[in-house]
């Protein structure tokens, strides 16, 4: 089963809903970064939250990240989303031990910590982004996320993440949800998300039980009638290229290129996304800083 971004609407109208497995997503940044579970669960949970918010943009080459700083052990984390839902991500310290809150289950809120912010900037076209933070609620992301919805968007939204990992330490599932109410929902729509939330619980084990996002989407939203509206499937993708990266050198500026050729004779970039690295001969650099002036 490839990752895929699920979006549904009630037949009533009153709740919009989207789904995402994201197994491949999450396994692809672990081996790009390196990462020990700790991080692998915490950057999972941001990826996938990312792209299922980038997946709802309207405009076309929109984009959103989202920005975790919660003062834990893992520093800061970041997630990009297209307006497709394809996304990208790193973690600042992705080598934190493991924090449980008890045997086989990871503590990612200790981890990434709840002193700090949950920072959302979309990139819609316009000339500046829409820029939403909020104090983090209990650094687990997902909880965070909902809340930021209520907060900043005046949107009710449920919201589950989950990322399995296995003892080998490979991703063994990954996915979450996002369920939202639409203008005119009552107390008795709020209660039927609820008990469909409760029954069933958490993601990543309805994943390893079978589920696909459909799937999961139909158990939560049980109660009611469910219209798919549409299925596509997502993936873990940089957009770094030697041009932009020649483009960030030359956004130094002449003094500072100077400096760096002077000092190093050469140049070398890595993309935090990818871990790409771009190399710059002394003749590369020379050759910029000619045509800068």
């Amino acid at each position: 089963m490839g990752d895929e971004i699920v979006r549904a609407i009630t037949a009533d109208g009153y709740v919009k809903a989207t789904a995402i497995t994201a197994k491949g997503i999450v396994e692809r940044a672990r081996n790009i970064h390196m990462l020990l579970p700790m991080a692998t669960a915490a950057l999972g949970r941001a990826l996938m939250g990312a792209s299922m918010m980038g997946d709802m943009l309207k405009e076309q080459n929109g984009s959103v990240t989202l920005q975790i700083k919660g003062g834990g052990p893992l520093g800061a984390v970041l997630a990009v989303s297209d307006c497709q839902g394809n996304v990208r991500g790193y973690v600042q310290n992705p080598h934190v031990e493991l924090v449980e809150k008890y045997p086989g289950k990871l503590d990612v809120g200790a981890a990434v910590g709840q002193n700090g912010t949950l920072t959302v900037m979309k990139d819609i076209g316009l000339k500046e982004p829409y820029i939403g933070s909020i104090g983090l609620f209990s650094g687990e992301i997902a909880d965070d996320l909902a809340m930021y919805f209520v907060e900043s968007e005046q949107i009710p939204t449920a919201c589950a993440l989950g990322v399995l990992v296995g003892t080998d330490q490979s991703v063994t599932t990954a996915g979450g949800y996002l369920i939202q109410l639409l203008p005119g929902a009552g107390e008795e729509i709020i209660s039927s998300i609820e008990r469909g939330v409760q029954k069933v619980g958490s993601v990543s084990h309805a994943l390893e039980g079978g589920l696909d996002g459909e799937g999961l989407l139909r158990a939560v939203l049980s109660e009611f009638s469910l219209e798919i509206l549409e299925k596509h499937p997502v993936e873990y993708r940089c957009y770094c290229s030697r041009e932009r990266v020649t483009r960030a050198l030359i956004s130094m500026g002449r003094e500072e290129l100077s400096s760096l050729l002077k000092e190093q004779g050469q140049a070398e970039l890595t993309c935090q996304f990818c871990d790409r690295v771009y190399s710059y001969t002394r003749e590369e650099l020379g050759e910029l800083l000619r045509g800068m002036s």
